[in-house]
């Protein structure tokens, strides 16, 4: 499996190149706009290379993006696609998977395609950090490819799943039926699930 980055093509460019942003940037920001509040902060858990905030920002000008990623050189190519997109804040070095997110409140979460790509100790504190900077009602957004009980995984996700465990035994496609049975436990109910392009999903949690 290759690297999910490409780096910058002109010399000095620090930004990074996410290929699948191009490919499911315009599916993402057009459900969002039946779910994303008018106003307030948006919370991007591990934007990587900064792609999506940097196009989602300009797509909802009213409200304010705040990415994070506790990779450095992930937080210097999202400032850098960001550079000059006023309703976005500087990235901040904030790990899923650890205790006590500095950010106090927002009014949306959103982690697009993390889940997979990292331990299932990531998404655990992913769902109990949501539950802490969330207000009543408040959404919780993933994005990316997952498994469902009793419903068939495309050969393309098995075959997906397969290289993502060669590559590291932690990741993997992870059962939503987990991911809702840990979220109920930090006061994150399941809103909605949307079947998405390319057998991805997307899965809205409220905060009760």
């Amino acid at each position: 499996m290759t690297e999910p980055w490409i780096p910058g093509e002109a010399a000095g460019d620090t930004r990074r190149h996410a290929p699948a942003t191009l490919r499911n940037r315009m599916a993402i920001a057009d459900v969002l706009r039946e779910i994303l509040p008018f106003s307030g902060t948006v919370l991007e858990v591990a934007s990587g290379s900064g792609e999506h905030v940097a196009y989602l920002a300009e797509e909802f000008p009213a409200l304010e993006w705040q990415p994070s990623d506790p990779d450095p050189a992930a937080r210097v190519s999202i400032a850098a696609w960001c550079d000059g997109i006023i309703n976005v804040a500087p990235p901040l070095d904030l790990d899923a998977g650890a205790a006590g997110w500095t950010v106090e409140r927002a009014e949306a979460v959103l982690c697009i395609n993390m889940v997979h790509i990292s331990a299932w100790s990531a998404t655990l504190g992913l769902l109990a950090g949501a539950a802490q900077v969330l207000g009543s009602g408040a959404p919780l957004i993933l994005y990316g490819p997952f498994l469902q009980t009793d419903v068939p995984t495309a050969p393309s996700n098995i075959a997906f799943d397969e290289s993502l465990r060669a590559r590291d035994p932690r990741w993997g496609l992870r059962q939503v039926e987990s991911i809702v049975q840990v979220a109920a436990g930090h006061d994150l109910v399941q809103d909605r699930l949307i079947e998405m392009p390319a057998n991805n999903l997307m899965l809205v949690f409220r905060r009760t």
